[in-house]
């Protein structure tokens, strides 16, 4: 993209209708516009219009939808830019896939705090999951692959072990069928359920750093468990990760949100397209949901396939998907 009066693909699409110009300070414009013009682009190509930075904000050309679109998409960009949080691609296409929808934020939850700072929520499906994890005992965030589920309600537990208003952090997922198995996999316990929990330990580390996490967990203030591990257990002053929950048999979901003590609260996150068990009905996740929607105290919000902030390509391939089981049904 080109700063000043140079539009960035004069004649393209969006070129003709009316013009709106939105004021921002020096750092808003240049995350709107990104390296190389690159967030410009995004935003040109996902919301059919034209972008430039003329200098003291944005211009934005195309027809009057388009422009509103365009407006909430620079906005939300322009919030994060004012709150410290940085500007990255996958921030720019969840505003502009949020902005396509025509969602309007008006949700401001509670924003976790890890070492790199806040960690802002990137969607409207986001905000909502995150004001629920600040509100309720148990919150069911149910959805496809990269939409932050899981990262999310991590930061959640990160923050409130920080702030002292939990004793314990414990992640959990149905890494295998029964906790025997484990036995006939070599080292401790450590040893075997770590590779099934990868994911979990990656977002630790990248929210706390890798020595702090150590510290946390040789103190015994972070814990993994697998979900068979779990059973007589009474979890009190903690909270709980269920991780990719769809994998969790009935029996297990059951044993496992019975095990909420005093002062605990618990984060379920799963993909029901995504369930690896033998018999699919047998899947605890959607059952617990549709038994304890309506349940006082539980949560459920859900995500879809407009909602991802991985690589772009991820929310295609999940919308092929998601076509093909349609046609199937």
């Amino acid at each position: 993209m080109k700063t000043g009066a140079d539009l960035v693909r004069p004649g393209g699409r969006g070129a003709r209708g009316g013009e709106d110009f939105i004021p921002l300070d020096d750092a808003q414009c240049r995350a709107v516009a990104g390296p190389s013009g690159r967030h410009a682009a995004l935003i040109e190509d996902g919301l059919n219009v034209l972008v430039e930075t003329p200098g003291g904000g944005v211009r934005v050309r195309g027809d009057a939808p388009a422009r509103a679109s365009a407006r909430r998409a620079v906005d939300r960009l322009a919030e994060r830019v004012a709150t410290g949080l940085l500007v990255g691609e996958s921030d720019v296409r969840a505003a502009v896939s949020e902005a396509r929808i025509g969602a309007v934020t008006g949700v401001r939850p509670a924003m976790p705090v890890g070492r790199k700072g806040l960690v802002a929520p990137k969607t409207e499906a986001q905000a909502r999951y995150l004001e629920a994890l600040s509100t309720y005992d148990l919150v069911f965030g149910v959805g496809p692959a990269g939409t932050g589920k899981t990262f999310l309600a991590v930061a959640h537990g990160v923050s409130l072990l920080a702030k002292g208003a939990i004793e314990r952090l414990i992640v959990t997922r149905p890494a295998v069928e029964a906790g025997e198995r484990l036995g006939f996999l070599p080292g401790d316990l450590k040893d075997k359920v770590d590779p099934y929990l990868a994911p979990i330990w990656e977002a630790l580390s990248d929210l706390m750093g890798r020595d702090a996490l150590e510290r946390r967990r040789d103190k015994g203030e972070i814990e993994v468990a697998p979900i068979a591990f779990l059973r007589g257990r009474t979890l009190s002053h903690a909270y709980i990760i269920v991780d990719e929950a769809q994998n969790a048999t009935r029996l297990q979901m059951k044993m496992v949100l019975t095990r909420l003590g005093d002062g605990a609260r618990m984060a379920v996150t799963g993909d029901p397209s995504q369930i690896d068990l033998p018999n699919l009905r047998d899947s605890g996740l959607s059952h617990a949901v549709g038994l304890l929607a309506d349940v006082e105290g539980v949560a459920v919000r859900r995500f879809v396939s407009s909602d991802v902030v991985r690589h772009p390509l991820v929310e295609r391939i999940v919308r092929a998907y998601e076509a093909e089981a349609e046609a199937r049904t």
